[in-house]
């Protein structure tokens, strides 16, 4: 099984987007050489704790920085773009760095109302997803000399395109086109069983797809000890406390007891939106890991997590490659 890493480009508390973007540099320099199939960057705004916002210009630097990982979107929040301008910028990465880029398509604005507002979205944009999907593929597949409008670059680079989604309205989306599709259970996991039961059941096999491909994402906060790993996720389960109550900001520095900092009836929330998770050592991490991939078979894993000290990012990501590598052996096996 591939298992791939989705960065946010997160900027702790006591550090800046430049320290951010440079630790995503590396992170991806040593994902790379532990085996991690795919680095995905994701679209946010007006997010004091995430440096990605500029998704397409980060894939390009991270795709610079590495020599054979796929680097990608995880995604593009359609609505916020024309499909014209999506072709262009991924098809210039394509022609840079070929059979590389990914484009994972998202019908969600990365933001807020205001957000929606500064940057002149509508609602009923989202209304249009399947529509831009269709376009999309056609700006990324062959040069059409008849057509008013094609992608210079793009036409002719076949950037392979995913539904992403926390619902059901991606997985019919996904089934719909015959496309590959990624739901974001490290942070909405309600859905997730029943997406992929969606998804698989309504596939219509395509050009890009013969049968169905569904990929999870799993939080992974890994450490030597599980005291360890229980502390530094608390940054992770701060930071989504707060945009929760409505005060995001910087990755919060780890505390001692998760309880001091969320108040009760947030936390409770916190911890079931974030229950596709694996903390602790590397064996817990395993068994937790094989534990999800047993319950929802999915054909790819993408792991996550917020981490405030880099060097123990670095490491959790480390031990997380290890444990995929090792799962992979034993089914192999």
């Amino acid at each position: 099984m591939k298992y791939s890493l989705l960065d946010l480009a997160p900027v702790p508390e006591g550090s800046d987007a430049a320290d951010a973007l440079r630790n995503t540099g590396d992170l991806a320099q040593h994902a790379e050489r532990w085996g991690y199939h795919r680095y995905w960057l994701a679209e946010h705004h007006n997010m004091p704790g995430i440096a990605s916002a500029a998704t397409a210009v980060l894939i390009g630097h991270v795709a610079g920085l590495t020599k054979s990982i796929r680097v990608g979107a995880g995604g593009i929040m359609l609505p916020n773009h024309a499909p014209l301008a999506v072709a262009e910028a991924f098809g210039t990465l394509a022609t840079l760095y070929p059979n590389r880029i990914d484009l994972g398509l998202g019908r969600a604005p990365g933001g807020d109302h205001a957000v929606m507002q500064a940057m002149g979205v509508t609602h009923e944009r989202a209304d249009r997803f399947p529509d831009e999907v269709a376009e999309l593929q056609r700006l990324l597949g062959p040069l059409n000399p008849a057509a008013a409008v094609n992608a210079h670059p793009g036409a002719g680079t076949e950037v392979p395109l995913w539904i992403l989604g926390s619902s059901l309205y991606g997985a019919q989306v996904a089934a719909h086109f015959g496309l590959p599709y990624a739901f974001a259970s490290h942070f909405a996991p309600a859905a997730l069983d029943q997406a992929f039961r969606v998804y698989r059941d309504k596939f219509k096999p395509s050009d890009t797809l013969s049968k169905p491909h569904a990929m999870m994402a799993i939080n992974v906060i890994a450490a030597d000890t599980e005291a360890e790993a229980i502390r530094i996720r608390t940054s992770m389960q701060q930071a989504f406390y707060r945009l929760r109550s409505g005060q995001p900001g910087k990755l919060p520095y780890p505390v001692d007891r998760i309880e001091d900092v969320v108040p009760p009836q947030y936390l409770a929330g916190v911890n079931d939106a974030q229950r596709v998770s694996a903390v602790g050592t590397p064996d817990q991490v395993e068994a937790q890991i094989k534990a999800f991939i047993d319950t929802y078979q999915p054909d790819e894993v993408i792991l996550s997590g917020h981490i405030h000290d880099h060097k123990a990012r670095v490491h959790s990501y480390e031990i997380a490659a290890d444990v995929m590598a090792h799962l992979t052996q034993k089914d192999a096996a």
